[in-house]
């Protein structure tokens, strides 16, 4: 009661425009409390209405107090535009975010959104807020009720008029928008949804007002015939534009996802649900109640506007799901089912161990020309790429590229598994996955290790001299070691490889969504230059690698470049990847010779390979599956009926996992 007397003490209704703010902060702090529940926060909140009530003078000044600050603020701002962004850009809402964040309000303000942002914390008080009981809220309502400014009209009425109409500007001016207009079904465009929304919303201002004008202030607009008309003709207006925006999200399915143009669509979906309770608010026969209800969801928005990890989850769901789509598209192909396909996938791994073990040597010569940290890294970098492209140009396979595009296809196969069969049938499919896995990874080992021994004995009967110097080769044995932080590098590069194949993904859907497969077939310039079959068959190529190119080349880049980054900042991080550590292990070994053999350094090497191998396998398939989980929303899975299959198949037919019959 002591900090409840000293709260109403400095009530001043002449108080200077940030003083009489910040008793509104201080005072909905004291009712949220410090820990306090729900019921116990309303219960302080009734003590404070009890203490006002009891005290005629102090109810006075509490009414001027709230005419000063409501009629100071704009509070349109508040009903209309809180909890969107200012602008119509994903990345102006991000960096906006990020800026509240860091920098201070103040609460010399007179943007009334502003200044609820200050005053009201979202997680503390959403919760109250919503269990308001109606006798409460009618209280607050006759306690703080404002003089009519406008015939039989209150200043909220007024503002909740404005913010249906600027609402409604926002929702036709999105609507409007080329972007969102091109893509809209073309029968809802012939529609014209969006042309008659602003006069509709005119419409029920202009009967709301007119009826009230008659009712007087304690009259009910909320049953006028023609309010309640021009109320349905404006919510059928508004169903009608969120089915036209809707019908965009199917052309985002077939041509590609824009983050930003989700972003615009979600505001718009929420603008029609905010119009509807701004309408509730006007319409209802006790508008005290739908008006709490209104200011509880407004301070939920509250707590999300202020997270940026629930705009871009928000936002990015559509792509992630495309992506996820698409890379199990891919991944299908890299998963072999029969004794073919899987010899297929041997040969296809051989080739790639064998163009490894050229990437392996031309790599010690990259850091025998002693560059600096970042030109190493980069030459290292634009090394790896560009045999990576290689590879894929020669239809050959690096088996731990592949986790990452098998883990999404294995995700989709958890989408149903009620019906009969679907346990025995996904247990089925990782069966194929982990023979398919074994096989690339034993045709990439067992070729890039005796070629890179001929390549070393070939250079060494050429010139005279072995193909990396002792002391390279001794440094390479300390590097790959099992007892130092081999492992910890190889999960490193495990993310890595998954990272490449959100670039792929992301690459795939912006060459999609920008159109360029057409553009490139039938640009002027492009068919003048090339011809009209030539183009036709660059849209076609570049169409179905354009994913793998963006794989290929980023993850070359990043294993180049990702040390020589860390090292700027002190961070002593390096990659290992399986292929190109065999690579170098046996590039050692040939310079060492016999002498090799008898040396620890070279075993313990050995011994880290199957286990770098797994980690680059284990973690890229890990992330990559969880995305896919995440973004394809597969849940409810009986993981432990999943894995009590997988142990029964190993225990009765282990030789599955890594031959087929």
């Amino acid at each position: 009661m002591r900090d409840l007397n000293d709260l109403l003490q400095g009530l001043d209704p002449q108080a200077p425009l940030a003083e009489r703010h910040l008793w509104l902060i201080h005072t909905l702090g004291w009712v949220r409390g410090d820990g306090v529940s729900p019921q116990g926060a309303i219960q302080r909140l009734k003590l404070l209405i009890d203490a006002v009530d009891a005290r005629p003078e102090l109810a006075g000044r509490l009414q001027a107090w709230w005419a000063a600050l409501y009629l100071g603020v704009d509070v349109t701002a508040l009903l209309a535009d809180y909890g969107f962004a200012p602008r119509h850009s994903f990345t102006s809402e991000l960096a906006d975010r990020i800026r509240h964040r860091l920098l201070p309000g103040t609460p010399e303000t007179t943007d009334a959104a502003e200044l609820f942002d200050m005053a009201v914390n979202g997680q503390a008080d959403t919760p109250w807020l919503a269990a308001l009981d109606s006798e409460t809220v009618d209280r607050i309502a006759r306690l703080l009720a404002l003089p009519p400014q406008a015939p039989g009209q209150t200043p909220w009425q007024t503002d909740l008029l404005d913010a249906v109409i600027y609402c409604c500007s926002q929702i036709r001016g999105t609507g409007f928008a080329p972007e969102v207009r091109l893509r809209m079904d073309p029968h809802t465009v012939s529609a014209r949804p969006f042309h008659q929304l602003a006069a509709d919303a005119e419409a029920f201002r202009v009967s709301f007002e007119q009826a009230m004008a008659v009712a007087g202030r304690d009259g009910h607009a909320g049953s006028d015939g023609a309010v309640l008309a021009a109320a349905q003709r404006l919510r059928e207006r508004l169903d009608t534009c969120r089915h036209a925006a809707a019908s965009v999200y199917g052309h985002l399915d077939a041509h590609g996802i824009s983050v930003g143009l989700v972003f615009r669509l979600r505001q718009l979906r929420e603008r029609v649900v905010r119009v509807r309770e701004l309408m509730d608010c006007l319409l209802d026969a006790r508008p005290a109640p739908p008006a709490a209800r209104l200011m509880a969801r407004l301070a939920a928005r509250s707590a999300e506007r202020r997270s940026v990890r629930a705009l871009i989850r928000a936002n990015s769901s559509l792509l992630a799901a495309k992506v996820a789509e698409r890379s199990a598209e891919t991944g299908e192909h890299y998963i072999t089912r029969d004794r073919a396909e899987y010899k297929d996938m041997l040969r296809k791994a051989a080739g790639g161990g064998a163009f490894m073990s050229i990437t392996t040597l031309v790599k010690f010569g990259v850091m025998a020309l002693g560059l600096s940290a970042f030109w190493t890294g980069f030459a290292a970098g634009l090394n790896y790429a560009l045999s990576f492209v290689a590879i894929q140009l020669l239809h050959w396979t690096v088996a731990t590229k592949q986790p990452a595009m098998t883990a999404p296809a294995m995700a989709a196969k958890l989408k149903d598994m009620s019906h009969p069969g679907a346990v025995d049938g996904f247990v089925d499919e990782v069966t194929h996955l982990v023979r398919s896995q074994v096989a690339a990874v034993v045709g990439n080992l067992a070729v890039v290790a005796p070629a890179v021994l001929l390549l070393c004995g070939l250079w060494h009967l050429a010139s005279g001299q072995p193909a990396i110097d002792r002391a390279h080769a001794e440094h390479v044995l300390h590097d790959l070691t099992l007892l130092g932080p081999t492992l910890l590098f190889a999960a490193f590069t495990g993310v890595l490889l998954f990272a490449s194949s959100i670039v792929a993904g992301w690459a795939e859907n912006w060459f999609v969504l920008h159109r360029l497969d057409s553009a490139l077939r039938y640009h002027p310039r492009i068919t003048d230059a090339l011809g009209t079959e030539r183009a036709a068959r660059w849209a076609a190529f570049w169409r179905d690698n354009i994913s793998g190119f963006a794989a290929n080349v980023s993850l070359g880049l990043m294993l180049g470049l990702v040390p020589a980054f860390a090292a700027f900042f002190g961070l002593a991080l390096e990659v290992r990847h399986v292929t190109l550590g065999t690579g170098q292990v046996a590039a050692a070994a040939a310079t060492l010779g016999r002498e090799a053999l008898s040396t620890p350094a070279l075993w313990w090497c050995l011994a880290a390979l199957p286990l770098t191998g797994a980690l680059n396998v284990c973690v890229s398939f890990y992330l990559a599956f969880r995305l896919a989980l995440a973004a394809q929303a597969i849940s409810g899975v009986d993981r432990q009926r999943l894995n009590a299959a997988i142990w029964a198949r190993w225990r009765t037919r282990a030789r599955d996992f890594f031959v087929p019959r």
